[in-house]
Formats: structure tokens, C-alpha cells, sequence
């Protein structure tokens, strides 16, 4: 089981929060830093000083880390039209000598859009738009150089486009689809990823959704091996009261988080936890670190959790 530490920015970080909590990822030995794509707080939060760029911030980062994989989870295809998020995330792939992973969804927070001015259509059209941007992003990554690149969509064209730059990564940066739906998300997952992701649930609910990716896969006659994943909350203490404590810091309830799939417990805890995980097929599971000032919580799965799965 890789282990990944996942950050939602947008309740509250500065870019140096986030820079430490991607330096003691890469320290202990972690997979990835991964971030949320966000542009409003969610919750009983301020969310001061306020939402960051994800592109941006794993632009800094790049050049800021040495190992460890950067990416999202997920950006949202409503932010950015996809040409120029393929030109950013190549550079930023080049950035990072080939560490970058690339997550897309459909979007969902309609008060961020709002709140920032960007359009947020109907459901339908959402996940039609991000099917077509799946198609341009890998299609201009994995076009010949020296080749151009078209396409006619119903939201999007593409004419004579030379499909530049490349990321480093050939023929792209792996590509991650998730999420719940049981006909689309599993199918475009299928068509277009190279890994797909089941966030926040609970744990028996996990083989049913990885079986409707590998049945829409093989109907595809896809061939590529798939890699599956899961997100959960972080909450691991060395004690009960240490766990606690951890809780209260992040205004949540330790049964609530347990029974949606958390990761919350001792260090054995934790262990059997991610075991489960391992057992329902997740090859990688992404931890949500919610507390960004607590580098002792990354340290302490990184020294009594990680050795032991």
C-alpha cells in the first residue's frame, strides 16, 4: 500500500503551510503530496488568508521537493478550458522532472463558482464537458511531435493545434478519475485514466465501485492495466487521548469518521484500517491531513504506520 498525503488548501492554508507539509511528506518517505482544487471554504472555518491556485502551488513545488509526486484531487473542469490546462500541467510535469499526476472531475461546489464568477452548468452537461476535456488533454499529450491535433466537440474545438508543449512523462502524466457514479464515472474512468479513485466511503462499499471500472474496462476491450485507490480522513494518535486531541482540532467526531472508511486510531488501528483498504483492492490510499500546522500527525504514520503495512 503506497500511502499519500492529501491537503484541502482551501480551508485555510498559506503556500509555506503547504510547503512544509509536502518537505516532511517527502522526508517520511510518502508516496505523494497531494492537494484538493478549490476556490471557497467549506464548513465552520474562516478559511484565512484564503483559497490558493492548485496549479500554482504544485508549480512551487516542483522546484521546491525532489522526490515525491505532486498532483490533484481533483481539479475541476469547469475552472480552466482545457488547451491551456494541458500546456500548464506539461510545464509543470517538466517543472518536477516527471512528477506530476493528473486528476480531473466534473465539479460540483456550485457556491465556489459563484463565488468567483465561474459558470457552473447542469449535471449533464458538467460530465460531458469533462469527457471531452479528458479527450483534449491526453489527445494534445499524446499527439507525435511534429504532428497537429484536432477536435470537434459540442463544447470544445480544437483546430491545427501543435499540440506543444510535452510533458516529460511519455506518452502523458497518469491521469486520475474518481468518485461514486455508477455508469459515467466508472466508463470514463475506463476510457481515460490511469487510475481511478473511490473518496471518503466506506470501506465494503469500495470492490462494488472498482468492479463497475473493470466491468466498463473490459467492455471497452481496454487492456492497460488500471490502478485503483481511495481517499480517506487521517486521524491516528499514539494513544486514545492523542487521538482526541486530534480530533477536536479538526471539529470531528471520531465514530462519525470511522464509519465512513477514516483512518483514525492508534498506530495498530491504523494499521488494520489501511489493511482493509488493501483488502477491498486500493493499491494507494490518500490521507487527509486536515490540521496542516500538526507535522507530528505526518510524522508519526510515516514512523509507526508505513513500516508496518
Amino acid at each position: 500500500m503506497r500511502l499519500v498525503i492529501f491537503t484541502e488548501p482551501q480551508q485555510g492554508a498559506t503556500h509555506d503551510d503547504l510547503l512544509r507539509v509536502a518537505k516532511a511528506a517527502e522526508d517520511g518517505g510518502y508516496d505523494g503530496f497531494f492537494r484538493s482544487d478549490h476556490y471557497l471554504k467549506m464548513g465552520g472555518v474562516s478559511g484565512l488568508p484564503g483559497p490558493t491556485d492548485a496549479w500554482i502551488t504544485l508549480a512551487a513545488l516542483a522546484v521546491q521537493t525532489s522526490r515525491i509526486r505532486l498532483g490533484t484531487l481533483v481539479s475541476s473542469a469547469t475552472f480552466r478550458l482545457p488547451g491551456p490546462l494541458a500546456i500548464a500541467v506539461a510545464q509543470v510535469d517538466a517543472m518536477s522532472g516527471g512528477r506530476i499526476e493528473f486528476g480531473l472531475g466534473g465539479g460540483w461546489f456550485e457556491e465556489e463558482h459563484q463565488a468567483y464568477g465561474i459558470p457552473f452548468p447542469a449535471l449533464g452537461e458538467r460530465f460531458d464537458r469533462l469527457e471531452e476535456q479528458l479527450e483534449i488533454i491526453t489527445g494534445l499529450w499524446e499527439t507525435p511531435a511534429g504532428s497537429t491535433y484536432d477536435f470537434g466537440g459540442k463544447h470544445y474545438q480544437v483546430s491545427g493545434s501543435p499540440a506543444l508543449p510535452k510533458p516529460v512523462q511519455s506518452p502523458r502524466p497518469p491521469v486520475i478519475v474518481g468518485g461514486h457514479g455508477k455508469k459515467r464515472t466508472p466508463y470514463l474512468a475506463a476510457r481515460y485514466a490511469t487510475e481511478f479513485n473511490v473518496p471518503f466511503s466506506k470501506i465494503e462499499d469500495i470492490p462494488a465501485q472498482f468492479d463497475r471500472v473493470r466491468a466498463a474496462a473490459d467492455a471497452l476491450g481496454r487492456t492497460e492495466p488500471l490502478a485503483f485507490s481511495a481517499a480517506a480522513v487521517l486521524c491516528v494518535g499514539r494513544d486514545d487521548a492523542e487521538v482526541r486531541r486530534r480530533a477536536a482540532a479538526i471539529g470531528r467526531e471520531q465514530e462519525e469518521m470511522r464509519a465512513n472508511g477514516g483512518v483514525v486510531g492508534t498506530p495498530s488501528e491504523a494499521v488494520d484500517i489501511i489493511r482493509r483498504y488493501a483488502e477491498a483492492g486500493a493499491s494507494r490510499l490518500f490521507l487527509q491531513v486536515l490540521d496542516l500546522s500538526d507535522l507530528d500527525h505526518v510524522e508519526l504514520v510515516a514512523s509507526e504506520v508505513a513500516p508496518r503495512l
